[in-house]
């Protein structure tokens, strides 16, 4: 293969100097190179009769079948990279974090970055990142875990709340007390679901109602029924009094993360998370606008 490369840059240019400089190599390795795939061929495809050095027949006959074949490999790769490349950004993301952090947001990278096109999947559910399948995943947890990349992007505890239409004004100092009242709780595998497994969820008297992430927060602040959330998503109801904050779990390093799979990331995966980044350190900076 290296000497098919020196006599397709040398084919390409007619001087030995010049296919040296195109390859970053000296002319002495190029005429090296010539007269290797001289010997391998046991063909003679330059004439060196003249000053200069001339295509033989079977020399033009390779060279055009190597235009081909390497602008057709260029071609390919061109193809396959821009085709991935141009491979929407496509992120899983559990319902409420996509409802309540990211959509607001996301106007602000569709902006900065208009020819990327997004795709979300606000699904409970744990997926596996893959080059032809989901980009990145942002998952609350403590991490590391195996086989991905991980780094936090917004830290923060889960919390129990509900509106005060429902649980009145009455102290309540242990959550057992909130047995009487209903709750609501996400529907499959999310942020609260290894909080219910820890602390147990005390048994709804009134029953409870799975919903999906984005509906629970409003039937929340609606007085329906008490959640386990993220606070970072109940912030600004707590400090207007919209919600009524019962319990904050201890534990540190809880939050959520940019997960993505290891290696070489596409340049539009890259730039959604560097927009991330930014995006999570500018709330951190300015906590009322989250």
């Amino acid at each position: 293969m290296s000497a098919l490369r020196a006599f397709a840059a040398f084919a390409d240019v007619r001087n030995v100097v010049a296919a040296g400089d195109a390859l970053g190599v000296s002319h002495a390795a190029i005429s090296q190179q010539l007269r290797v795939l001289e010997s391998h061929l046991d063909t003679s495809l330059l004439d060196r009769s003249g000053r200069s050095l001339e295509l033989t027949l079977a020399g033009e006959k390779l060279a055009q079948a190597l235009q081909l074949g390497f602008g057709a490999m260029i071609d390919a790769v061109e193809d396959i990279t821009g085709q991935h490349e141009k491979r929407p950004v496509h992120i899983s993301a559990t319902p409420t974090f996509a409802a309540s952090w990211l959509m607001p947001r996301l106007p602000k990278f569709r902006a900065d970055y208009p020819q990327v096109d997004i795709m979300i999947d606000p699904s409970p559910k744990l997926v596996m990142l893959g080059s032809d399948g989901i980009d990145i995943a942002i998952r609350y947890g403590t991490g590391p875990w195996p086989g991905v990349e991980a780094e936090m992007l917004v830290q923060s505890p889960m919390v129990v709340v509900a509106a005060p239409s429902l649980v009145g004004d009455a102290e309540i100092s242990d959550i057992s007390e909130l047995a009487k009242f209903p709750w609501l709780e996400e529907l499959g595998t999310s942020e609260a679901t290894n909080w219910h497994r820890r602390f147990g969820v005390p048994r709804a008297e009134l029953g409870m109602v799975q919903v999906p992430g984005n509906l629970m927060l409003d039937g929340a602040r609606e007085g329906q029924g008490v959640v386990v959330t993220v606070r970072d998503f109940v912030a600004r109801d707590i400090d207007a009094g919209r919600l009524r904050e019962f319990h904050v779990e201890d534990k540190p390093g809880a939050g959520y993360h940019i997960v993505t799979r290891p290696g070489v990331q596409r340049a539009w995966v890259k730039a959604f998370a560097t927009w991330l980044r930014r995006e999570a350190k500018e709330a951190a900076v300015s906590p009322g606008q989250s």
